[in-house]
């Protein structure tokens, strides 16, 4: 598998989001660690979790537990979150407060069974609090070295130049939902770029259903259909290999709660579009 950088962590081109084995509609523990096994397997080296993927109110930290269990002696980044909650009701709250993100941080790190954990995320900024001080709280504990990296999600341009500022070098990376059918965060992207932080499009296959540019062929074939054809691959691998394309720092984190889905989305990182094929696809403008 081609590898990129989050920080000076090289990782699989790749990831994996853990969030399907642990919400509504998850599968059996066996199936959920032979989907993580698997994923490794394929060259997978980043893992994406939060202490609020669960379902039922009292297991919060459901798919840390789980992913602590199933990458024991493996080398892999698991990437966990802290600041949202799920009442069990399938609603999500949201806490930005410090004080939570420290308590949530030690609660993660206990789960995780680690004596720091490799990066750690602002899961949503809090409207009722100010966003550099949920920012601090990351400072603060990259300061305690309780976690090794800080990262930022669902986040705009302006929000992810203050995280800059207050972290330097220790904001490695944006995790926002990017898809043919949701591109709003381009701007986020870019900015991404320039700056040299790694962006985790989250829910990366959205929109390969139906045309991404408005244009379908024969039966609502759509350019992602026809270039898979052509290759002999599926649609998801033509549309990781698109995100990767867009950037040396997109690592696309598509979810699996199957070993061969995520088999199948690994793969994509060997496949490398060419620029007739890219031509068909949407850009970032």
């Amino acid at each position: 598998m081609r590898r990129r950088l989050i920080g000076t962590v090289e990782v699989g081109a790749v990831g994996l989001g853990a969030m399907p084995l642990s919400i509504e509609g998850r599968p059996d523990e066996a199936r959920a660690i032979a989907t993580v096994h698997a994923a490794i397997d394929a060259g997978v080296t980043l893992i994406d979790t939060a202490d609020s993927y669960h379902w039922h109110a009292d297991e919060v930290g459901h798919n840390e537990r789980l992913l602590a269990r199933a990458t024991r002696g493996r080398d892999v980044l698991i990437a966990t979150k802290g600041g949202r909650g799920r009442p069990g009701d399938g609603s999500w709250t949201v806490d930005g407060d410090p004080r939570h993100l420290r308590r949530a941080c030690e609660a993660s790190l206990e789960r995780l069974g680690v004596e720091a954990i490799g990066l750690y995320q602002l899961h949503k900024p809090d409207p009722r609090v100010p966003f550099a001080d949920s920012v601090g709280a990351l400072r603060d504990l990259l300061d305690e070295g309780k976690i090794r990296m800080a990262g930022i999600s669902n986040v705009d341009a302006d929000q992810i130049l203050l995280a800059r500022r207050e972290l330097g070098a220790g904001l490695v990376s944006v995790q926002n939902r990017f898809s043919p059918a949701v591109r709003q965060s381009a701007r986020e992207l870019r900015l991404c770029a320039e700056l040299g932080i790694a962006f985790l499009p989250w829910s990366p296959l959205g929109g390969i259903s139906r045309s991404a540019l408005d244009e379908e062929g024969p039966a609502g074939e759509t350019p992602f259909h026809t270039i898979a054809k052509e290759r002999g691959v599926s649609p998801q691998q033509v549309c990781l290999a698109w995100h990767l394309s867009l950037s040396p720092l997109v690592v696309p984190i598509p979810g699996a709660s199957r070993p061969g889905s995520i088999r199948d989305s690994a793969a994509a990182a060997g496949l490398e579009l060419e620029a007739d094929e890219l031509a068909m696809l949407p850009g970032l403008s």
